[in-house]
């Protein structure tokens, strides 16, 4: 069955509910197959979507329907930024289902997104992109973000 066409899809963007969970990790795991520095793992996945779900101070799980099937998601972390004095959102993961790209949902859900941080008084959104990920920077470019002089730098705790 094929998608809609971008003026038929009939979008509904809400916060998620623990019935979505399962859906919401397998577009993680459609996401991390894009990125070169992350492997799917469904128990960390769920284990760490939870985590997000039951405790709304740290961030917000918004999941797309499109007629009512799950067909994108985004995590909205929350943190505390010195330069900013305030909250910002760290948008951990952002996913359209690849049969579902190109329709204009992306857009839709990030500035879904956007509008509930504006409203919580945030006022910075930041996000990592692989850089192999060219379709996903030039959403992120059409998105007016600007490249940070910041560089990502992790070490391993476990």
């Amino acid at each position: 069955m094929q998608p809609n066409k971008p003026n038929e899809a009939k979008p509904d963007i809400e916060f998620a509910t623990e019935e979505d969970l399962p859906q919401l990790a397998d577009l993680l795991a459609e996401l991390f197959a894009l990125e070169s520095d992350f492997q799917p793992d469904r128990e960390k996945q769920m284990r760490g979507l939870r985590l997000i779900l039951n405790d709304p101070a740290i961030g917000r799980l918004f999941v797309l329907r499109v007629d009512g099937k799950v067909t994108g998601m985004a995590n909205a972390l929350i943190t505390i930024s010195t330069a900013e004095g305030g909250p910002v959102v760290l948008l951990e993961d952002i996913i359209i289902s690849g049969t579902y790209r190109g329709m204009g949902l992306g857009r839709r859900l990030f500035d879904h997104v956007v509008a509930w941080a504006k409203g919580q008084g945030m006022t910075r959104v930041t996000l990592l992109a692989d850089g192999d990920n060219r379709s996903a920077l030039a959403f992120y470019d059409n998105l007016e973000f600007e490249l940070s002089n910041m560089v990502v730098l992790r070490k391993p705790l476990a």
